[in-house]
């Protein structure tokens, strides 16, 4: 017995070991370069100088940093309540759909788009002078050079392009529910806003999760739609907390300070995903 489970333990960690050196090689080691990097001073031509802790005391009392992340929170606090409403607006007539499969594409295809192209194609929608929305509407009006408009019309981007993908999820959770429960809950009254209120929504806590996590992560590590958008600006409206770490690590030549960043940046996105858990751990099923 002891020769076979020694045996079944080797096969095992034989077969593993394709993703344990993946795992190791780009998730693991970066996050060690990444914490080593913080302690060092570095203008990415000349040798490294060791300088402890003063990336950190400078990057913690950088206002600039802390209204990045500001910026970030609000972001995510705009794109994923509402693109978690929308995809599930979208997923609930899709998944009682017969043949749906044309449709669940065309909501999915801006999510397969690279994100720089969505950009640039939203930057020709936004422009003052003849842009798409301006000609719609016959009035200009200053979609990304407006401090107040700024924001809202990159969150808006960040939403049409991700409602579709969240959608294809919600369309998988409603169709896992059986059948027999949601037959019962209508025998017993629960239609329309009380079927998806108190059959629904519960049975698709997974789901749920999975989307506001995935949700939340993605927005927090926004980059390629604000640099076609905006750039971080205008000003630094729109100065989200990836835009600051290129901007460091490259234009301003300081990828100490940039990894210093990246781990606290990290560190709020555990922290996030550690409150989603606890909310939910206690309120799921994942059996029907």
């Amino acid at each position: 017995m002891n020769r076979r489970a020694v045996r079944r333990a080797v096969t095992s960690y034989v077969l593993l070991g394709p993703s344990l050196i993946g795992v190791g090689c780009f998730l693991l080691l970066p996050i060690v370069v990444v914490a080593w990097l913080s302690l060092h001073s570095w203008n990415l031509l000349g040798p490294m100088r060791f300088v402890g802790l003063e990336n950190w005391r400078s990057v913690l009392g950088d206002r600039e940093f802390g209204h990045s992340l500001l910026v970030t929170l609000a972001l995510t606090a705009i794109v994923v309540p509402v693109q978690t409403v929308l995809g599930f607006a979208v997923a609930a007539p899709l998944a009682r759909r017969r043949g749906g499969s044309a449709l669940r594409v065309v909501f999915a295809l801006p999510w397969m788009c690279a994100p720089v192209a969505v950009g640039v194609v939203w930057q020709w929608m936004f422009a003052p002078t003849g842009g798409a929305l301006d000609a719609v509407l016959r009035r200009r009006i200053e979609w990304l050079s407006d401090p107040a408009l700024a924001l809202p019309s990159v969150a808006a981007v960040s939403i049409w392009a991700n409602f579709g993908y969240v959608a294809l999820f919600f369309v998988a959770g409603i169709r896992a529910i059986p059948h027999e429960i949601l037959d019962a809950g209508e025998l017993d009254g629960a239609t329309g806003w009380r079927r998806i209120r108190w059959l629904m929504l519960p049975l698709l806590r997974p789901t749920m999760f999975f989307v506001l996590v995935t949700g939340a992560l993605t927005a927090f590590q926004t980059f390629d739609t604000v640099y076609a958008l905006t750039k971080g600006g205008p000003g630094d409206r729109t100065d989200v907390v990836a835009m600051r770490m290129f901007s460091e690590a490259f234009d301003a030549a300081r990828p100490g300070r940039a990894a210093v960043m990246a781990i606290v940046v990290f560190a709020v996105m555990f922290a996030i995903t550690v409150v989603q858990h606890r909310y939910f751990r206690s309120r799921t099923t994942y059996e029907f």
